[in-house]
């Protein structure tokens, strides 16, 4: 089997596929960072390299996420591309003619907009996480409620409350004074999820023309509650895309598809990286009054990346030392 990696480095997860060269979907695995971006990759590729079929062949290695650079010196990714390029190619894929995605994940949330297949503006959150993957965990774990039964009590909900969702903090207060007032569970479930929604629409979404079909996506797109309130507040239909929860990686493997169809043989170093040593440390430069902090990758002892420095200084070395090579 040939095929193409999808990798996705986010702050709360990390998500790698494997696509077969006609696009299709053959494995997913999600996984918790945990602040260890490398070693979280490297467990991915152990248990991906162990359920593929021997023989598999890697053609190309995309990677994206805030961990995008990192990872891609790491593994040796033929595409690094952010977040947008990744979800916007992904969906576009997978639900064709799409023109507006919504897009929540652990710790940020984004809004894509397209027309004609092309991404014409977007918006991501950029002050406070009210209404992201780890608050909803938050507040699960508060009312002693599994996650995944959160979207279904608020189904339940006979009369939603109001709660400010503006700011986590006070969310929170608004729901204990509602839990003290006597207001049901779900009522206060389904409350929180239509003021989760309202803060997106009037802050990441604000001034976006939003038109259908809608696709919602991340991993918050697994609470049926959220996509009820998101189909109250636009009035359409909210489509949840298979892989939902994984859609930066398979935007990720589609683009190294086509950066090897472009430039050649992929980079992918292979499933052995997942047991090589890799050092991550930092040091400042005091060549001048900026005193750059010059982040320093080493693989198996030997530098393979710096970056950090503004003149270039310490990262060209490393580039000039790839070409002599």
């Amino acid at each position: 089997m040939n095929g193409y990696l999808g990798v996705d480095v986010g702050s709360v997860s990390t998500n790698i596929v494997f696509m077969d060269e006609g696009g299709v979907v053959f494995e997913a695995i999600y996984l918790r960072t945990l602040g260890q971006p490398i070693a979280t990759v490297q467990k991915g590729l152990r248990e991906l390299g162990g359920r593929l079929p021997a023989g598999t062949k890697i053609k190309g290695v995309g990677a994206t996420g805030s961990g995008r650079n990192l990872i891609g010196v790491i593994i040796g990714a033929d595409a690094v591309k952010n977040e947008i390029t990744s979800h916007a190619v992904a969906t576009s894929q997978v639900v064709p003619g799409v023109q507006t995605i919504l897009e929540i994940g652990g710790q940020d949330s984004k809004i894509i907009i397209l027309r004609n297949g092309v991404v014409s503006d977007f918006a991501m959150n950029t002050v406070c996480a009210a209404g992201t993957g780890s608050f909803l965990d938050q507040q699960a774990a508060r009312l002693n409620i599994s996650i995944e039964e959160f979207g279904e009590i608020a189904l339940r909900a006979a009369s939603p409350v109001r709660i400010a969702g503006r700011c986590a903090v006070f969310a929170e207060s608004d729901m204990i004074h509602k839990q003290q007032m006597g207001c049901s569970l779900a009522d206060i479930l389904a409350g929180l999820c239509e003021a989760l929604v309202r803060n997106y629409l009037n802050n990441v979404g604000k001034g976006k023309e939003i038109l259908a079909p809608v696709v919602f996506q991340g991993g918050v797109a697994a609470n049926v509650g959220m996509i009820r309130a998101f189909e109250k507040e636009l009035g359409l239909p909210v489509k949840v895309p298979p892989y939902f929860n994984v859609m930066g990686a398979v935007g990720a493997a589609l683009l190294s598809r086509e950066a090897v169809a472009r430039k050649g043989p992929s980079c992918f170093k292979g499933f052995r990286v997942s047991e090589m040593d890799f050092r991550t440390g930092s040091f400042e430069c005091s060549g001048c009054s900026n005193l750059c902090e010059v982040i320093e990758i080493k693989e198996e002892g030997d530098t393979i990346a710096r970056w950090g420095d503004r003149c270039g200084k310490w990262s060209s070395v490393v580039r000039r030392e790839e070409k002599i090579s």
